[in-house]
Order: structure tokens, then sequence, then C-alpha cells
């Protein structure tokens, strides 16, 4: 690693030495840092041309960076350089740049030791070192070592519920697990000591790539069975099946679309893996529970929601959110789970993050504690786009540590008799990593079990003040509703009882709440609640719709409203995210633009299109995503928007995120739009009535809403 350094080092003696015995001095440009960053440069770039890059050729890389990097800060404030002198040093400095930006481009994964969080080897300081002395630079003193900084994911502020605490007086011990340590003892690697192991794993991914989706060989499904009432496709049963017959660590990196939560919960299910702790973003935290109890109906779900006072220690599955780990963390480390499951699973790609050192911990104590756990990671995004994106990943699976392949890993890469310099060792190393556990499969290599199109709903909870205010506002409807069931009732029958629900009665007192409603009255009624709602979601979705794009590339964001439209714009900007928008008071000319843009441009991820506008006469069949952010009345206007995308020459199935405000009128008023399907067929055909089945649909809303409330009052 020293010989470039050396190299310049006796350059520059040797210089001196010359021009000693000349007594001519030597010219400027041959003085100093300069050349020999430029002599190092050079070397590297040849050395890039033959892969792989060696770890010796990587910290020459870094050190040239750093110091060209610390070399410009000190010319820009050195107060003593004239301009032209000035000038002249930052040229050839950016000269030393060019060469690395180029080299750069032939090894992309050289980029990320530029990154102002990359980190600097001992080996890389002590190179540094050598390189500033050869060019006639100090290099600074290095800071004394100091005790090893215990991490925040140990020491920062817990809460434990009380739930939690019942859970642990009721069963103090947790029994040890032998086989577990068992498994721990791994033959030391013997042919293959002293090789750097993790990079050439990492590249193989690029050198050995195929053109297919990485997937390992998965069973035939043959005692896979899906709950009643539910229907697992067969791509999904395989993955259950690879569970059932031992296989406990998947990175599964599916499409989305192709049903993920229904795979991890089968497999958690048939590896007896619960309880079951899944860590996922915050948008879709209540989806997962929704999907515990359609697809593992015997098992009790719990979410953990702010300091868990309302979570069930004693449930089969522990829900929480990224952002919530830094607080539940110490107690979630010792329930005893025996599975884990990481959605989305690049959030954790940078180790760095809090939330990734907490992920990689609460992964580290299951695997010391429990022999063989599921662990399972979900990521819809392409594995080979970024190799470097899965290292966090693969540690969590347990596959990797800091420096080596761990277990079955490290023992495929023995067995394979090859090492890192051997031609066949890319493909191998590939084949054995992706033996370990990757799952990738495409919507167009599992057309067949998918239908061509369908609408997934994506329950979200509102929380914080605006969710309280919705379900406060919901409850005043209601209680008026309630006291106008009871007005007419009293009204019609005197003091004569009656018995039960009056659904004739129901349907007149919700006739007029809607005639008041529409009389644009003041005060809250069912279309201000459902706007309210639509505000509400307007974050939830635009992030989930940002997450898709991350996913699967472009993605159709529908909205009704001006400010929701505004608010996801907004969310999109400041995630770097490119968006096109169409909206009915843009001219023609900027609306085609705008729709071009989407379509043409493979930077443009994401179409933000009004309901209304866009709901008709757009081809924007170059997604096979969207997402609905707001509920419109009919499912016609719901039909429309789909249709944007699901068009002829759509070789793709389409999917429709709609997302649902949970424990709202707005599950309501998404049930009623399908029951009513039918109806809104016939509208398209020219048979039906649309503002009939949409004032059915609101009609039915208040129906539903009463009824509720009578009911939870007791009236039977």
């Amino acid at each position: 690693m020293a010989r470039a350094g050396q190299r310049g080092s006796g350059r520059a003696r040797t210089d001196a030495g010359a021009g000693q015995r000349r007594r001519t001095p030597a010219r400027p440009s041959e003085q100093g840092i300069i050349p020999v960053l430029a002599e190092i440069a050079r070397d590297v770039d040849n050395a890039v041309r033959r892969p792989p890059t060696r770890p010796a050729v990587r910290t020459q890389f870094q050190v040239v960076a750093l110091i060209v990097r610390e070399e410009r800060a000190r010319v820009m404030a050195d107060t003593t350089l004239t301009s032209a002198k000035r000038t002249e040093q930052l040229k050839r400095l950016d000269g030393v740049a060019t060469q690395l930006a180029k080299t750069a481009a032939r090894d992309t994964s050289l980029l990320e030791l530029l990154a102002d969080d990359a980190r600097v080897s001992e080996a890389a300081r002590t190179y540094k070192a050598t390189v500033m002395r050869a060019g006639g630079l100090e290099p600074p003193e290095e800071p004394e070592p100091v005790a090893p900084v215990v991490r925040a994911v140990e020491t920062a502020p817990r809460v434990i519920p009380q739930s939690v605490i019942s859970r642990q007086l009721s069963n103090p011990f947790l029994a040890p697990d032998y086989e577990a340590a068992a498994e721990r003892i791994a033959a030391r690697p013997r042919r293959l000591a002293g090789w750097e192991l993790l990079e050439p794993l990492f590249r193989s991914f690029e050198y050995a790539a195929t053109g297919s989706p990485a997937c390992m060989e998965l069973p035939e499904p043959r005692s896979v069975r899906a709950p009643l009432g539910r229907e697992l496709m067969h791509h999904q049963a395989q993955v259950v099946e690879a569970a059932a017959r031992g296989h406990r660590t998947f990175l599964l990196a599916d499409e989305p679309g192709l049903g993920k939560t229904a795979q991890a919960l089968l497999a958690a299910q048939a590896a007896d893996a619960f309880p079951l702790l899944v860590v996922v973003p915050n948008v879709v935290k209540t989806n997962w529970a929704h999907e515990v109890g359609l697809w593992t109906p015997s098992r009790r779900s719990t979410v953990v929601h702010g300091d868990g006072d309302q979570v069930d220690a004693f449930a089969d599955v522990v829900i929480v959110n990224y952002e919530l780990l830094d607080r539940h963390v110490s107690w979630l480390g010792d329930l005893g789970f025996r599975g884990m499951v990481v959605d989305e699973a690049h959030f954790i790609k940078n180790k760095t993050s809090q939330r990734s050192q907490h992920v990689l911990s609460l992964s580290e104590r299951i695997r010391a504690r429990t022999a063989k756990p599921l662990l399972m990671a979900l990521t819809g995004t392409p594995l080979i786009n970024d190799i470097e994106d899965f290292r966090a990943i693969w540690q969590f699976l347990g596959w990797i540590d800091d420096k080596v392949p761990l277990g079955q890993l490290q023992i495929a890469l023995e067995e394979s008799g090859l090492t890192p310099a051997d031609p066949g060792f890319y493909a191998a190393a590939r084949a054995a990593v992706i033996d370990m556990g990757i799952v990738r499969r495409r919507k167009i290599d599992v057309v067949a079990d998918i239908p061509a199109r369908r609408v997934a709903d994506l329950p979200v909870e509102l929380d914080g003040a605006v969710g309280r205010s919705i379900r406060a506002a919901e409850a005043a409807l209601a209680a008026r509703l309630v006291a106008r069931y009871h007005s007419a009732v009293e009204f019609l029958t005197g003091d004569a009882a009656v018995v039960g629900i009056d659904p004739d009665l129901v349907r007149r007192v919700a006739a007029a709440e809607l005639k008041d409603s529409s009389s644009k009255a003041k005060g809250e009624n069912v279309f201000t609640m459902v706007r309210r709602i639509g505000q509400a979601k307007a974050g939830l979705a635009a992030d989930y719709a940002a997450q898709l794009a991350r996913n699967v590339g472009k993605v159709v964001f529908f909205a009704k409203h001006i400010d929701v439209l505004d608010q996801a714009e907004q969310t999109f900007a400041d995630r770097g995210i490119r968006y096109a928008s169409i909206r009915g008071d843009q001219t023609t000319r900027v609306r085609d633009k705008n729709v071009a843009a989407f379509v043409d441009d493979p930077e443009v991820s994401i179409a933000v299109c009004s309901l209304m506008a866009a709901g008709v006469g757009l081809n924007l069949q170059v997604a096979s995503n969207l997402v609905l952010a707001e509920l419109s009345w009919t499912d016609a206007e719901q039909t429309q928007a789909i249709d944007r995308i699901h068009r002829i020459g759509q070789d793709e199935p389409v999917t429709a995120w709609r997302i649902i405000a949970a424990q709202t009128i707005d599950a309501k008023i998404a049930e009623l739009i399908d029951s009513k399907s039918a109806l809104a067929a016939r509208a398209l055909d020219g048979i039906g009535d649309e503002d009939a089945e949409s004032t059915d649909v609101q009609l039915e809303a208040l129906v539903g809403v009463l009824t509720d409330a009578l009911a939870a009052e007791g009236v039977a």
C-alpha cells in the first residue's frame, strides 16, 4: 500500500539532492505535495483499469482525495499567496481532482470514499502521513486515543411500558437455548484466512451479473395453506414453503404489489417464529396490523405508539416504526422474539444512522438468544442497483459482520475452493450469497399469478392533534345524528317504546343530514370531514408514493384538492424527487409539456395529477403503479384514474394503492365505493347515473355512522 508513497517520497528526495549537486533549483511544478498526489493518482487509475480494485488501491484513492480537499481549503485561506499563484495552485489541484473523477467513473464504488462521513481507517491515516511528508508537509499530530464511547443504542433513556413489566413478572426467566450457542460455533476460515472477502462479495454482483434478477432456488409448495377466505399466489407460497423446510434468512426483494407482507407473516407461521418483531416505516404501521388479521388470524398483533402505553406485550406480533426504536429498543431486545422482519429495509443502508444501529443491535440480540431465528429484510429496491446499500441488510440477516462473512456463507466460500484471485471466484461468491436467501421477482416474472389490475388498500393511522380533531368531529356528527333519530322517534311514537333500530327512520334521518350538508350549512358535516381527512392523509400518501418511486420507478399520484396536491409536491421537492404536475388550471401547452416530461424523461419519477383534470384523456402507461391519496365518491372516478395507466399496450399488471384513514368514515366510504362498483360499471357504459351513485354513497355513509352509533348506545 505504501509503494506509491515511497516512489513519491524517493522522487522528492532525489530531486532535492540533484538540485544541491547541480546548484540549480528544481522547477516549481516539481516541488511540493501536488506532483506527489498526481503520481499516486495516475498509479491508482492504472490499477483500477485492471479490476478488481484492491483495498490498498482504495486506500490510496481516498488519501489523495482527502489531501486534495485539505490543500484546496488551505490555498483558499492563505493570504500570503498572490492571486496568480492561488489560481495556479487551484488549477493544479483541480487537475488531480479531475483524474480522481475519471478513475471513479471506472469503479463507482470509489465514490463512497469521498463522502463526508466516509470511514478513514488507521492504515489510511498512516499512509496519509507518509504522503504528506513526501510532499514536504508536516502531518498534524494525531489526538491521543480515548476510551471507546458506548453507542447511543445502549445509553439513551428508554421507556418500559407497564404491559412489558407484567410480561416480565409473569415469566422472569427465558430458557437458555443451547442450540443457539452451538450454532455460533462455526469453523474458522482456513484456506481464505488473510483474504479480504467482503469487498469481493459485494463486487461479485457487478462482475458476475447475469442480467436476470438474483433469486435463490425456491421449492414447489406442497404443504402451504392460506387462511380461510384468502388466496395465496404461487410465488408467495414458494417462500412460505422454503421457510417450512427450514430456511430462516430472506432478503425478499420482490417488486411492490407482489405481497411481501403476506409472505413474511405466513413464513413466520410456518417457522413458528412467534413472538415476531416487525420494524416498519410509520406510513405502513397500521396496514401491517391489518394484514396480521387477514393472513394469520389466530395471532394477535399490537402496534407501538408513543411511549407504548397501549402496547400488548403478550401479543404474537409487535409492530414498531423506525422512529420509535430509540425509545423502545431496550425492552424489545429482552422480550424473547423468535423472528424479526424489517420492512422497507433500504432504510437501514446507512450503518452510521441511529435507526440502523438499533436494528442491527436487536438482530444481534435475537440471534444470540435463539437458534435459527427467522430474519427477513423486505425491500422492493432492485438488488443490483447499488450493492453497497445492502451491507447493513446482510449484517442484519447474520450473513456478515463488519469484517468477514459468517456461518454458512463463510463455509460456502471455503468449499468453493477458490480465492478472490481466481477468475471464477466472483460467480461462485454471487451464487453463495443468493443461496443464503435472496429472493427477487418482478411483476412481469409472475404475471400469471396476479390480476391485470387491482386496487390495494393501504390503511394509515392519523396521529397527533389532527387525528384527534377528526375523530372528535366524527363523534360530534354521530351525536347529532343520534339526537335527530331520538327526536324523530319521540315525535312519531309519543310515549310508546320503540324496540330496536328502525332502518327506514335511520335512512330518513341520514337523508335530512345530507340535505343540510349539501346546502352549505356552517359547521362540520360529511363533506368537510372527508375533506379534512384528505388533507390529513396528504403527507402519508406522498411519503408512500416517494417510497414506491424509489422501488419501482415511475408512479402516478392522484388527489382531488389543490392543497393535497401542493403538499405532495412539496414533499417530493424536499426529497429531491423530480415530478411533473398535471392540473386543471394549466394551459394545453403546459399540460402536454408536463405529460411528455413524465413519459419521456427517466429522471421524472412521479406525475402529480388532479383526479378531476387528469382522470380522463391521458395516457400514462409508462407507469404500472398509482397512488390514490383521496377517495372520490364514485367507483367511476377511481376507475377512470386507474385507466390512465391500465391501457392497451400496458405489459405489466397495474396496482392502484388506495390510502385509507383507518377507524374513520374514510374506511366506510371505501367499502361503499367497492360495493357500488357494479353501478359504476353501468355508469361508465352509459346506463347508470354517476350523480345518483355519488349521492347514494354519501347517504349510505351517514346511515352507517348513525347505525354504528345507535348500536354503541345499546339500541338493538
